[in-house]
């Protein structure tokens, strides 16, 4: 029996329908919509291998427009792959099911990268875009050739980060890179003419893309210009005219069909209408069987790229796999053990910026596969070194991209590097704009993605440029959000040590947040410990009867050190306490947690930000101090003294503190 696209198509639509009624919850729609376009996609253009989902040069396939997430799952049950059964798909949107509300990333799955929040997986799939010609162009273009298709509703185009992503895209000539428009004309509240009147020819062609209009149901339009968009030179959008909730009589077309359930009547409706004579979650074997041939194709298609790997000299291969894996771990440390003892023999003054900047020269000659950039402030995030080789449309090969002032596009392009293998990408900006990155920030956690964030001009210490750029509440914000790693090191050792846990933490993103002004080296003994780790550790004591533990971090320490000298010119003793990283601290066992901060002296936490952070860590007796109101414009160590941030203020606050 030969199956025709409708019948492939329908079996899509029906998972979709059916799912989402049984969960009562969802959003019908875009897969009903869309269904004939992904299945010629999936049929005729995309590489992929269901038993070996993490195949290196498979095709990606992001689902940007994450709301219709059911179009994914119906995809990966029916072409075989053994993340998604029928049951699976029967438990859609319930509790530990695969078949999420929106696509949840899982390595190996099918699942390329977590969606729903939209433009995200459109500034991911350029990311991907990106990291596969780099990998085309080390490894060669008969190893690495693989595309990146996204699809994306008029939602994802409507947010900021697709004009910073796509703007990009079109600059790099990214042309692997093929998007979808599902150009519905429908959005929640009803027709996009509500609040979009954008002429999408000119604004794509503006970034330097192709532009192909279709009809998105019509087999031989989508095929012809897949096949169109693959051959072109710079990234193509192609405009798929679809219609939403298409064969439902009552609700295609319409807002109705966008966020809901269709309802068990309409549904009887649809049916009659496709000519689906078929029970829920039944699809019949001739269609099923068709479904697992387009799959099995992919096995085919990676035995033949091995065999093209195997005829490469043993060094490519190695290397290829070296890329995949984590084998500089020992090589690291050794790295970065040489690189203390040499400053611990110099004791510079930096900003621990400019420790930065070392860190990644040196790491950079160990771990080709860290790929860097920044959001137009390279010469003031110190994250271009004398190793960065600039990423062109010309050139792949280098290790460095000027981003443009491109921050959320940033954030999100570096998560779809890091979701292709075998890259550590790492970008930057100044910690007030972290604001800009957070909601990609909050998805690299979410995945558990290594990216590393570098937050430069971390506090008042900035100056000059005021409370516009003065971050107070930035560090409380980001140490809200699960598992990422928060660091603000106080000198070259820290920076060196929060690197090197950045670069080891394979399950957590990483925020680094570095100060403008110098700061002293620290640390009085050099040892192979990454003190780091353990979030937290003694710099100074001055006795072990101290009466006050100061806890400080980043530039801070300086300051408590400082005090720590005029309380012990009065007679008081005190224990300073380097805290670089909150998170890691409060993973540590109880006892170790006590031994740091002692809780029978006065606990005395420092930082020039928002004290919320801190509160948890000081008893009734204890002192919070920091900034929770806006900075102000002068030099910074004006700005300190104004918002009492002294050693002798602060010396004073505690010798009264003790005195009640």
């Amino acid at each position: 029996m030969n199956i025709n696209l409708n019948q492939l198509s329908n079996a899509v639509r029906f998972l979709s329908i059916d799912a989402v009624q049984k969960a009562n919850s969802g959003h019908p729609g875009m897969p009903m919509g869309m269904a004939d376009v992904a299945t010629v996609l999936f049929k005729y253009h995309l590489r992929f291998n269901p038993k070996n989902p993490s195949w290196i040069n498979r095709d990606r396939f992001i689902l940007s427009a994450g709301h219709g997430s059911m179009l994914l799952y119906s995809l990966l049950y029916l072409t075989g792959y053994k993340s998604v059964s029928i049951e699976d798909i029967k438990n859609f949107r319930q509790l530990n099911s695969i078949c999420a509300g929106h696509p949840e990333y899982k390595k190996g799955t099918g699942i390329e990268t977590t969606t729903g929040p939209l433009g995200q997986g459109l500034g991911n799939g350029v990311g991907m875009a990106i990291a596969e010609e780099i990998y085309r162009k080390k490894f060669g273009s008969n190893i690495i050739n693989n595309k990146t298709y996204v699809i994306a509703s008029d939602g994802d185009l409507m947010e900021g980060i697709s004009h910073e992503a796509m703007s990009l895209a079109g600059h790099l000539k990214l042309k692997n890179l093929i998007v979808f428009f599902d150009n519905n004309r429908i959005s929640i509240d009803g027709s996009t003419s509500l609040s979009v009147s954008d002429n999408y020819k000119k604004r794509f062609e503006s970034y330097g893309w192709n532009f192909i209009d279709i009809n998105g149901h019509k087999e031989k339009q989508i095929t012809k210009a897949i096949s169109k968009a693959s051959k072109s030179n710079k990234p193509t959008i192609i405009s798929c005219k679809t219609v939403i909730g298409f064969g439902s009589p009552n609700k295609s077309g319409k807002a109705s069909s966008h966020g809901s359930p269709l309802g068990d009547e309409e549904i009887k409706l649809v049916r009659k209408k496709l000519k689906w004579n078929n029970k829920p979650f039944e699809i019949p074997k001739e269609v099923l069987d068709e479904w697992r041939r387009i799959g099995n194709k992919g096995e085919g298609l990676e035995k033949k790229w091995q065999e093209t790997l195997d005829k490469k000299n043993s060094k490519i291969k190695r290397e290829l796999e070296k890329n995949y894996s984590n084998s500089e771990s020992r090589d690291l440390e050794s790295l970065i053990e040489k690189e203390k003892t040499k400053y611990f023999d110099s004791k510079p003054s930096l900003a621990t910026r400019q420790c930065s900047m070392a860190s990644i020269e040196s790491i950079s000659t160990l771990l080709p596969q860290l790929i860097g950039g920044s959001a137009d402030l390279s010469g003031s995030n110190n994250t271009k070194t004398n190793n960065s080789k600039i990423i062109n449309s010309k050139n792949f090969n280098g290790n460095y991209i000027h981003y443009g002032v491109r921050e959320h596009g940033m954030s999100a392009i570096m998560n779809g590097m890091a979701l292709y293998g075998g890259l550590i990408p790492y970008g930057g900006t100044f910690l007030i704009f972290s604001d800009y990155s957070k909601p990609s920030i909050r998805l690299s956690a979410l995945m558990g993605l290594k990216v590393i964030y570098i937050f430069s001009h971390d506090s008042i210490g900035l100056g000059e440029d005021g409370p516009t750029h003065q971050p107070i509440e930035q560090l409380t914000g980001l140490r809200a959000i699960p598992n990422l790693n928060v660091f603000r090191p106080a000198d070259i050792n820290e920076t060196l040590e929060c690197w090197e846990i950045a670069l080891k933490s394979n399950g957590t993103p990483s925020a680094i947040a570095l100060s403008r002004q110098k700061v002293p080296y620290i640390n009085p003994k050099n040892t192979k410990e990454n003190k780091c780790e353990k979030g937290a550790y003694i710099v100074n004591i001055t006795s072990h009867e101290s009466k006050v533990t100061l806890v400080a971090s980043g530039t801070e320490v300086e300051l408590a050190l400082k005090i720590q000298e005029i309380l012990k010119q009065n007679n008081i003793h005190s224990k300073v306490v380097s805290m670089p990283c909150i998170e890691l601290f409060d993973k540590q066992p109880e006892n170790f947690r006590k031994d740091i901060i002692d809780e029978d002296s006065l606990i005395v936490t420092l930082e020039a930000g928002s004290i919320v952070s801190w509160q948890k860590f000081v008893k009734n007796k204890g002192i919070n101090i920091g900034i929770d109101k806006f900075g102000k414009s002068a030099p910074y160590k004006d700005v300190y003294n104004h918002f009492g941030l002294s050693e002798e203020k602060i010396a004073n606050l505690i010798q009264k503190k003790l005195r009640e």
